[in-house]
């Protein structure tokens, strides 16, 4: 029988491609979020409201037998509501949650809790060591989760990498569209650091391992991500490549190329945030082991598989949809590439 699911964030990326896999997997699926879904599969119901609104939230949340919390607000955000919408917007969902009896709530959190982690592959048990205020308020809201499981609630985890497929724009549009335009594409130093990344399918399959699992092996906290990738040089050079124009991607030199975008996103003329820069400079993937012993999670597809699969769905999309002309307020949207776009004539 198939189960009645909420689903925050359901506008988002994630959220859409999660309600379209429950509701085909035979779910009453009810999803809620600020925007409106760009589609509405057979057999889910979209509800607008605030994840802060608990009234909007019990309505939303009445006879749920599971939820999974997708919400968060991105690190382009202003700082006061990154922390509003991630935590104080985990907690009131939480509260709902309980308030509703939902025996179990999936949270997704993200790998950034761990900020900028030297030991790789990093494991769930590496302390949340966050730089930024998108971290923190990652970090912090674990800590609403954990709260709440300390009180019953069954409560599985999800940290995934940087999840990528069809749907994903953000700075992967600039790389499309630079590609698409017969361009170079520059990379931080010589490009040669390993940066794990998730595909989008592989990542809705393991929401649903968590949703399936038996509560004693769900109620944990799971690192998720792809189980083979490359360097950033090699998996950017594949989009470039399948744009078929010759061209490579081309080193900067790290400091000097550092210290300009730093300067940048301070003047706000980069879409490019500190944490991200600093990622770049040093591999960054962590530990799948747990999910895959526990769960039985398999993921299929490497990034190299991930990112070409978004550039060809990207390819199909009007010229509309341009990086330039975007305000990049979700995942979902391509991101203002500010005096990055300038910067093309170089390439």
């Amino acid at each position: 029988m198939g189960l009645r699911i909420a689903v925050t964030g359901a506008a988002g990326m994630l959220g859409s491609h999660l309600v379209a896999r429950l509701a085909a997997d035979g779910h009453d699926v009810t999803g809620l979020d600020l925007r409106p879904a760009e589609h509405t599969p057979q057999g889910v119901r979209h509800l607008i409201a605030d994840i802060r609104d608990g009234t909007a939230l019990s309505r939303a949340f009445t006879g749920a037998d599971a939820l999974v919390h997708c919400a968060a607000a991105l690190p382009s955000y202003p700082v006061d509501q990154i922390r509003s919408i991630t935590v104080d917007g985990t907690r009131s969902v939480l509260t709902a949650a309980e308030r509703a009896r939902i025996p179990r709530v999936v949270h997704i959190s993200s790998t950034a809790v761990y900020g900028l982690p030297k030991r790789v592959p990093t494991p769930e048990e590496h302390p949340r060591e966050p730089v930024d205020p998108y971290s923190s308020a990652k970090a912090e809201a674990e800590t609403v989760c954990e709260e709440f499981r300390a009180r019953g609630m069954c409560l599985p985890v999800l940290r995934p990498k940087t999840f990528v497929g069809p749907g994903r724009m953000g700075l992967f549009s600039m790389l499309f569209e630079w590609a698409d335009e017969r361009r170079n594409f520059p990379v931080l130093g010589r490009g040669d650091v390993r940066i794990q990344m998730f595909g989008m399918a592989d990542l809705v399959d393991a929401v649903v391992l968590a949703l399936e699992a038996p509560p004693e092996t769900a109620n944990d906290v799971y690192n998720v991500g792809a189980a083979e990738f490359g360097t950033i040089r090699e998996d950017f050079q594949a989009v470039l490549d399948a744009a078929g124009h010759g061209k490579r991607v081309v080193s900067l030199p790290a400091g000097p190329a550092l210290a300009v975008l730093r300067g940048l996103e301070r003047s706000r003329l980069s879409p490019v945030y500190g944490r991200l820069l600093y990622k770049l400079l040093d591999d960054s993937y962590v530990d799948i082991s747990r999910a895959r012993e526990r769960l039985g999670f398999r993921p299929q597809q490497s990034n190299r598989d991930a990112i070409l699969r978004t550039y060809e769905w990207w390819r199909t999309l009007p010229a509309a949809r341009s990086a330039t002309g975007a305000g990049g307020r979700t995942s979902r949207d391509p991101w203002k590439q500010g005096a990055l776009g300038l910067a093309k004539v170089f390439f």
